[in-house]
């Protein structure tokens, strides 16, 4: 008689929790992060992160394993192109859980699995953001050059604390130019 797998059941057969485990690596690896129980969490890290040790590798039968893995070719693709070579100098956990706390309906344990290098591509982008809205906030009285409305440089600190090179040589005997 087979002896019976440890771990978690997630009330379901194994066939049924061996398609979960691909869907939710599908989608780990296509969005970078993934909102699941915990239990599923538990259960999808070490899964996924067994597929980018072997997109690390990158071989032809490493390729071809993950493919019988996940079965989607375009997504084996962005995982041996992208997101492999990205944990090149990582010896190992590549994805991190975040616990949010439970779910509205039934209460149940949720959690956030993501890839720990795709934290920081997001963070970049939102540090721009907040760049942008930065820049609208300033009053158009400390623009240099035209009208407020004309798209004029934006003047920072350290522009008014150092002139320019063309600002000292112009104050030797011609006027200033701005």
């Amino acid at each position: 008689m087979p002896q019976p797998r440890k771990g978690p059941a997630l009330g379901s057969n194994p066939s049924h929790q061996r398609l979960m485990l691909r869907n939710l690596a599908r989608s780990l690896f296509e969005h970078e992060r993934v909102k699941t129980t915990e239990a599923k969490a538990r259960l999808l890290r070490p899964y996924a992160e067994h597929l980018i040790t072997k997109a690390k590798k990158g071989s032809i039968h490493h390729r071809r394993q993950v493919l019988s893995a996940i079965e989607d070719r375009e997504l084996v693709h962005k995982l041996f192109a992208e997101i492999g070579p990205r944990f090149t100098e990582r010896n190992g956990g590549y994805t991190r859980m975040l616990k949010i706390g439970p779910r509205q309906g039934d209460g149940a344990p949720m959690a956030f699995v993501e890839l720990v290098e795709g934290a920081v591509v997001r963070s970049s982008a939102t540090a721009e953001t907040e760049a942008a809205g930065r820049r609208r906030l300033r009053r158009p009285g400390r623009r240099r050059g035209g009208a407020p409305g004309e798209g004029a440089a934006v003047t920072t600190a350290s522009e008014q604390a150092e002139p320019s090179e063309e600002e000292t040589v112009a104050d030797d005997g011609d006027e200033e130019t701005t």
